[in-house]
């Protein structure tokens, strides 16, 4: 064979290498994105009767109102007493996990609830919303045990040296009764720090609305015992207007305090809502203008409070519901949060969920429309945009589930129609914006980050995008090509 002759079928065979490459990945092969690996597929399940009495196997099942907490190289959930199909053996749970992704069951802070607790929540025999920080070398846990429906509720503290225990009940941080003149609820505590490192207690319920008090760094307990603080949310004066499991982070970038919130019923509507301060007392208000302390309206309005989590469903899946009750972490750079989740079609089955956080360019904070799986931030092509989405509004206005609709963003710019109005465009790193057309040359636009992910609905890699729109709703993406 000649020499020309053996050139030319090598290359025919790398040209027909990369033609079949690029119909293998879908037209992107030249992609450099960095994907998450699969995760463990035993966390495909939602409902699996088979691990109900092995806590072994629990990983992320059973997981209601957890905190959590990164120690040396490992992260820690705490967690309220919760069983699918049965009592829950008191003690608060707890997980830990050095990914953020596989989760370890490692067992209870306590065996029973402690006596006076107990006695003044006239017996209660579980734990509810604990929330657990480390200063000055030891490790400071608050519980709370209540009388369901009522306000007869006990805050209480524990410590130890180690993460992982024993702990020492260290008895009453604050209380309430039905008869006192408290307004708050003696209920799910959190505790942030201000810029000084003072520690604060933020706490509460849907009996008054949510709290904060400042702590004495010293002994962890109030600093002017049997002050309830400041009122920094409520939703009206409407009685069992939902509204608990407070969190406060601080963004330095920002040099702002972020208080989260949970709104709906635990079991299907819950849903997360995020204002925002310079102070860490508030007025927190949300991406509208709106103040949290929502009284002046006596509604309750569901229009407060900007909304970037709640109950969802892309295709291929029965999706998620409850939500809610969220914990936060920053972690270096990252920034996370982890929520409760029910399966779509089995509201007892009670998950953990970990979403990476990210920041809009005007400092709100988004949250992936995917469970994390390892996912890091990074630039994006415009050729890895293009192509068929799911997007789901995350409506504020509407608490149920939110399923996910067809979005096709075009080669040429355009938004479903390639000779319609609407456009999208790719600036910086990895921001999308897109533009929809609302009449008269005036468009609707959404500025989202889009990052990589793993789809756990489709159980592959994928992008999405996450960010609001001019009204401040979130508003959620996942290519699905």
């Amino acid at each position: 064979m000649k020499k020309s002759k053996v050139w030319l079928l090598i290359g025919f065979s790398v040209l027909l290498l990369g033609v079949i490459g690029g119909i293998v990945l879908g037209g992107q092969s030249a992609s450099s994105i960095e994907y998450p690996e699969p995760p463990d597929e035993a966390l495909k399940e939602k409902v699996n009767a088979n691990i109900i009495h092995n806590e072994n196997k629990w990983t992320t099942n059973n997981t209601h109102d957890g905190e959590i907490i990164k120690v040396d190289d490992t992260y820690y959930v705490f967690s309220t007493d919760y069983k699918v199909a049965g009592e829950p053996t008191p003690g608060i749970m707890v997980r830990k996990s050095t990914d953020l992704i596989h989760w370890e069951f490692i067992g209870r802070v306590f065996e029973s609830v402690p006596e006076e607790a107990r006695e003044w929540t006239n017996g209660a025999s579980i734990f509810w919303a604990p929330d657990v920080v480390e200063m000055d070398g030891t490790f400071y846990l608050y519980y709370s045990v209540s009388e369901f429906g009522t306000k007869n509720s006990y805050i209480g503290l524990a410590t130890s040296e180690s993460i992982e225990g024993p702990w020492q009940d260290e008895g009453e941080v604050f209380k309430t009764t039905i008869s006192d003149d408290y307004k708050v609820n003696a209920i799910d505590p959190g505790i942030i720090f201000d810029r000084d490192e003072n520690p604060w207690m933020v706490f509460g319920s849907y009996q008054g609305g949510i709290f904060i008090t400042e702590l004495d760094r010293n002994t962890g307990k109030l600093k002017q015992p049997g002050d309830e603080g400041t009122l920094i949310a409520n939703r009206g004066s409407q009685d069992h207007q939902a509204l608990e499991g407070p969190a406060i982070i601080f963004n330095e970038d920002t040099d702002m305090f972020y208080l989260t919130v949970s709104y709906g019923w635990l079991e299907d509507t819950y849903n997360v809502r995020v204002g925002r301060s310079t102070d860490i007392t508030g007025p927190y208000t949300d991406y509208n203008g709106n103040d949290l302390v929502d009284i002046q309206t006596n509604t309750g309005s569901p229009d407060v409070g900007t909304k970037i989590v709640g109950p969802y469903m892309f295709d291929n899946d029965s999706g998620w519901q409850g939500t809610g009750h969220n914990g936060l972490l920053k972690d270096g750079d990252d920034y996370f949060l982890i929520h409760n989740a029910r399966a779509g079609h089995d509201i007892f089955w009670s998950h953990l969920h970990v979403r990476k956080m990210v920041w809009t360019e005007d400092g709100w904070p988004v949250v992936s429309p995917q469970r994390y799986a390892g996912e890091v931030e990074q630039p994006i092509s415009e050729k890895d945009v293009v192509g068929e989405w799911e997007k789901i509004v995350v409506d504020r206005l509407f608490d149920d589930m939110r399923s996910s609709r067809a979005l096709t963003l075009h080669k040429n710019g355009k938004v479903n129609d390639t000779d319609g109005e609407d456009y999208w465009e790719l600036s910086g790193d990895n921001t999308i914006t897109i533009y929809e057309s609302i009449g008269n040359g005036e468009f609707m636009t959404t500025s989202a980050i889009v990052l990589p992910a793993w789809d756990w609905e489709n159980w592959n890699e994928t992008i999405v995008f996450t960010g609001l729109d001019d009204t401040g709703t979130a508003i959620w993406g996942k290519k699905v090509e």
